[in-house]
């Protein structure tokens, strides 16, 4: 049994979604980060910068945070979503570290800047939109012969989809990029992606272009 600590993020539903696929029984902890809970003390001890997600593993005691560690240890743990060896296993993390170091961070400043704070400081926006952009072209092109961004359905999928599922948020038309939009839609249409994307709460459908 693993007890997933998260909220309706983009980096909570990578772990929810995770554990739908592989099928892991697991049991929510709804930390709301709009009334700062990540900043209660006890969960202060099983995620030390105060982040959701977080999951402790029942079975031998492990404590991880981190959305992208996470991924990891759950594919490792269950021998799926991750190739076991060569190339294969290293492409899939590579693009896991892609969403990590790019559409994590800079998707997070469109909601920031864009979404919520528009008008308020224009370089920023434009900067922002201009990377986010070229990140949903990167993606693109890397769909454009492939069916998911390392081959197989992999925990890099999982990891990338969620973030491209706030696309309303970066006021982004995904028709403009024709292979994000076939792979984004593919991947909404399964049932542990609809299952995990509601937890620890509803609030709403999948968005669809």
């Amino acid at each position: 049994m693993i007890d997933l600590y998260t909220w309706t993020t983009p980096n909570g539903r990578k772990i929810s979604i995770a554990l739908e696929e592989l099928q892991l029984p697991y049991t929510v902890h709804p930390v709301d980060i709009g009334k700062d809970q990540q900043f209660a003390p006890e969960f202060l001890a099983i995620s030390p910068n105060n982040k959701i997600p977080a999951i402790v593993d029942r079975e031998n005691g492990v404590t991880l945070m981190e959305s992208g560690a996470i991924l990891l240890y759950l594919a490792d743990k269950t021998r799926q979503l991750l190739p076991a060896s060569g190339l294969p296993r290293y492409r899939t993390i590579e693009w896991l570290m892609w969403q990590m170091s790019g559409p994590g961070p800079t998707f997070g400043q469109a909601h920031v800047y864009v979404k919520f704070n528009k008008g308020k400081a224009p370089f920023a926006e434009e900067r922002i939109m201009k990377e986010t952009h070229r990140l949903y072209s990167v993606l693109d092109r890397r769909l454009a012969d492939r069916e998911f961004v390392a081959d197989e359905y992999s925990i890099a999928d999982i990891a990338i989809w969620p973030w491209v599922s706030r696309f309303e948020w970066h006021t982004v038309d995904l028709h403009r990029y024709p292979n994000v939009l076939r792979w984004y839609k593919s991947i909404a249409q399964r049932p542990a992606v609809q299952a995990g994307y509601k937890v620890p709460a509803d609030v709403g459908d999948i968005p669809m272009p």
